[in-house]
């Protein structure tokens, strides 16, 4: 009995978890029509996406607390919830950090990998898996997760309430177990994002036309508030908007020689007025949507290529910019006066793969980078981008 219990204690003891600067402001010629246009779905019954073929979520305690052997390699997600907590998510895992990314817990093994992470709080949090839209839930600091249904979409989700939810326009009001469709724009191209039941926003390409739409009617009906005439062909967007009339929109244009053109545009008051925010044209690229062939004027964010953009507040936003020519690829600037100027960080960081950004505040922020031969790695800002810390180095790949 001795030998036995000895092995056994032996046994669970190895378990045990070891574990350049310029600034700049442009302004362009902006067409505002007031017909409104009607949705290509306006007037039809929203469309239900069933949850999950089970009728109750599965409750799934965590699976990573201590003796979990699961490796963090490839970062693919993060969420803040504060400048001090938050997820990160890979290939089959999630993990949640209490001390500003220091320290590391796999909480959740029992997934594929993971697309978004998105945190109300520092106890509800939400994850998506890539390709399955499955979507998992904690209501306790990632304690428990639970499978609640099916995102509908690839759309960037986000979570105004527990309860309620946007993924382009898809709307959630009981946390995700059903969705329904809002109408959108006839022509639209990439996707809508809804503030509120209520407010949207959508692009769409009309021969050599581009137009920003807004709603504020939950998508009945769609007015054009912004038109640029354009050379570029438009390739995709990003939306976000952190108000009733706030929107920052990101036009992609055309790619070549690893190089890629945008431009980036904030309105504060509903599509009045805008703001030029960055001007990217590329060699490679050709000119950035919304300008001429040759237009070299305007505030430029550094790199060849853009990377994710976070917005914090109407006057504070950051982003990424890459170059895979350089040795050192990943750099991040930010406006914090609503985009009347533009500041690039001194800093660039190695990795080839996805760049990873997050902010909980204009000071406080977490940044991720990526590659197929060497570890991720993870640095913290307290000085708004100014400096960097590196505060992790992830499993090798």
């Amino acid at each position: 009995m001795m030998l036995k219990r000895t092995l056994l204690l032996l046994a669970i003891s190895s378990l045990a978890l070891t574990g350049c600067k310029s600034s700049g402001q442009t302004s362009g010629h902006v067409t505002v029509s007031e017909s409104p246009i009607s949705s290509s779905v306006a007037g039809a019954e929203p469309t239900t996406t069933p949850a999950t073929p089970s009728a109750e979520p599965t409750t799934l305690p965590t699976k990573g607390s201590e003796g979990t052997t699961a490796l963090m390699k490839g970062v693919t997600a993060l969420r803040l919830a504060d400048a001090g907590k938050g997820w990160i998510g890979g290939k089959g895992w999630i993990a949640h950090t209490d001390d500003g990314g220091g320290k590391w817990k796999v909480q959740y093994t029992g997934i594929g990998e993971v697309g978004q992470l998105f945190a109300l709080n520092d106890q509800d949090a939400w994850a998506t898996e890539e390709g399955t839209g499955k979507l998992f839930n904690t209501q306790d600091g990632g304690a428990h997760w639970s499978t609640v249904g099916i995102v509908p979409n690839q759309a960037f989700l986000h979570f105004v309430s527990k309860q309620e939810a946007f993924s382009g326009n898809a709307q959630t009001m009981d946390g995700g177990v059903k969705w329904v469709k809002l109408p959108v724009p006839t022509g639209m191209q990439g996707d809508a994002y809804f503030h509120d039941n209520k407010n949207g926003w959508a692009v769409r390409q009309v021969e050599d036309m581009i137009e920003v739409l807004r709603t504020q009617d939950g998508g009945q009906n769609w007015k054009p508030v912004m038109s640029r005439k354009t050379v570029a062909t438009l390739t995709g967007n990003v939306i976000r908007s952190v108000g009733v009339d706030d929107a920052w929109i990101e036009l992609i244009g055309e790619s070549g020689m690893t190089q890629t053109s945008y431009s980036l545009f904030h309105t504060k008051d509903g599509g009045k007025t805008w703001q030029t925010v960055l001007v990217n044209s590329t060699a490679g690229g050709g000119p950035a949507p919304g300008f001429p062939m040759g237009d070299t004027t305007g505030p430029k964010n550094t790199g060849s290529k853009p990377g994710p953009l976070y917005v914090v507040n109407t006057d504070v936003a950051f982003m990424g910019g890459t170059c895979p020519a350089c040795d050192k690829p990943n750099s991040v600037g930010w406006t914090k006066d609503g985009g009347k100027t533009w500041v690039n960080g001194t800093e660039s960081f190695t990795g080839y793969g996805e760049l990873l950004l997050g902010m909980a505040d204009a000071n406080n922020g977490w940044l991720i980078t990526n590659d197929n031969e060497q570890p991720s790695v993870m640095y913290t800002t307290r000085s708004g981008g100014v400096n960097w810390n590196k505060v992790h180095t992830f499993d090798a790949p």
